[in-house]
């Protein structure tokens, strides 16, 4: 049960709310759930990611969200063009943060506390998260337990559920700009507060409670990639086991797609070939329950990359032309939140890694190329692993000035990007070059390189 403070301020805020009659205005005669979709498939249009749901919608004309997040706030603006947030009835970010301006940049641009300057009221929770630090259960309370948690005690509900869920958005949009480097060693305390939850809370209700496995396998996912695009591969394959066991706890199907989706990419990544294969298969039988023919165009890739890692180029094939068959159905409803990465650059960059591993460089870099063209800049750290993909595969097929110019694009990227899988990429692409110093514009990206290397 919450705290008589806790309720009190519970009863506070919900006296407080008022009924936000512009957005339900907007909404017409849509129901809640058919609004969620369409907000969820706006979103898709702008390369956003957002969990809208029924229960979001409700909340929003309750009032209860006097300010969307960042995201939201692009996807309503995108939907209602020419609107305002005072037009959708929002009350002005600066109010809702009473009065509190815009955080400064930090001198280290890439430590999770940016999430200050990006941050609203429905992330409060979060920020805390990140913030503290400590024991299991200090991390817990992080998450609005509060210090006397009582195992088989403390129930779990919205308030708890919700932080969980929301730490997963921050931590995927944070890799997304920044990479994983300054992320990873932070992300552990949200990690480590959402299973002492499942360790130690009891859900008032069943969905309560899948919503929270499905929260804490998401979360241990996402720590898996920060340790495994920084380099702790066994990091990496520890977290991605955990979410594997959390999903088969739960029979959450999507949640076990995943999770092997990522573990065949850290296989191949280690060169354990035949286990990306194996791993990409049983996402693949995992994701035939779902309705998603991205999911299983993405897993067919990652097939793909196992077969070409193997030299296997006719599996290799026939693997990339099933992605292509899925890829073209379109998106669904019933794609994963957490996809919203996977669009034609990123198809375009897999296919390059395949070319590539199979030593048909030119071709790879074609690929490579049109992921690079075809990305939005605002997920910085994909369009610095697409260049740098690019500048590696033109190096080995023989174009030097080219690939030196492209290393040049990723080093100006790496200026807000840290990401210890492009940098080795890079790495390897000036150690393919150093042979051709004299080449136009050769020397100049390896010096370069250099001084970013001896910094640090």
């Amino acid at each position: 049960m919450a705290s008589s403070s806790q309720a009190s301020g519970q009863a506070r805020q919900a006296s407080q709310a008022v009924p936000n009659l512009a957005f339900r205005g907007l909404r017409g005669q849509r129901s809640p759930g058919e609004f969620a979709a369409a907000v969820r498939k706006a979103a898709r249009e702008i390369g956003e990611q957002v969990s809208c749901d029924a229960r979001y919608i409700g909340r929003v004309e309750a009032g209860e969200i006097r300010c969307p997040n960042y995201a939201y706030e692009r996807v309503f603006l995108h939907m209602f063009h020419g609107l305002t947030l005072a037009d959708l009835g929002f009350t002005a970010r600066e109010r809702v943060r009473g009065g509190r301006s815009r955080v400064p940049e930090p001198a280290h641009p890439f430590c999770p506390f940016d999430i200050d300057s990006d941050i609203d009221e429905e992330s409060d929770v979060l920020r805390r998260a990140f913030m503290t630090s400590g024991t299991t259960t200090v991390a817990a309370a992080s998450l609005g337990l509060g210090l006397g948690l009582v195992p088989n005690q403390r129930r779990v509900g919205e308030a708890e559920v919700n932080a969980v869920e929301e730490a997963v958005r921050r931590i995927r949009l944070l890799d997304d700009r920044h990479g994983a480097d300054g992320l990873y060693r932070r992300a552990a305390q949200p990690l480590r507060a959402a299973y002492a939850l499942l360790d130690e809370g009891t859900a008032a209700r069943r969905s309560t409670a899948d919503r929270l496995h499905a929260g804490a396998g998401e979360l241990a996912i996402s720590v898996g990639w920060l340790a495994h695009d920084s380099g702790r591969v066994d990091d990496a394959r520890s977290h991605y086991a955990e979410a594997l066991a959390t999903a088969r706890v739960a029979g959450d199907g999507a949640l076990e797609a995943h999770a092997f989706c990522n573990t065949s990419f850290l296989a191949r990544d280690a060169g354990r070939y035949r286990e990306a294969v194996r791993s990409a298969q049983a996402g693949q039988r995992a994701a035939g329950r779902l309705a998603s023919p991205r999911l299983l165009s993405l897993l067919a890739l990652r097939e793909a990359g196992g077969w070409a890692g193997l030299g296997d180029r006719s599996a290799c094939e026939k693997s990339l032309a099933r992605a292509h068959t899925y890829f073209d159905r379109g998106a669904a409803d019933a794609d994963p939140e957490w996809m919203s990465f996977f669009a034609e650059p990123e198809l375009e960059a897999l296919q390059a890694q395949c070319w590539s591993a199979l030593g048909e460089w030119s071709r790879a870099a074609r690929h490579a190329h049109r992921a690079a063209a075809l990305q939005d800049r605002r997920f910085t750290r994909n369009l610095a692993l697409y260049r740098a993909e690019l500048a590696l595969d033109l190096a080995r097929a023989g174009s030097p000035a080219e690939a030196a110019q492209a290393g040049h694009q990723v080093l100006d990227l790496l200026e807000e990007v840290k990401s210890s899988r492009i940098q080795s990429m890079l790495t390897d692409t000036a150690r393919v070059l150093l042979s051709q110093r004299r080449a136009g514009g050769v020397g100049a990206f390896l010096d370069r390189h250099g001084d970013v290397v001896r910094r640090v």
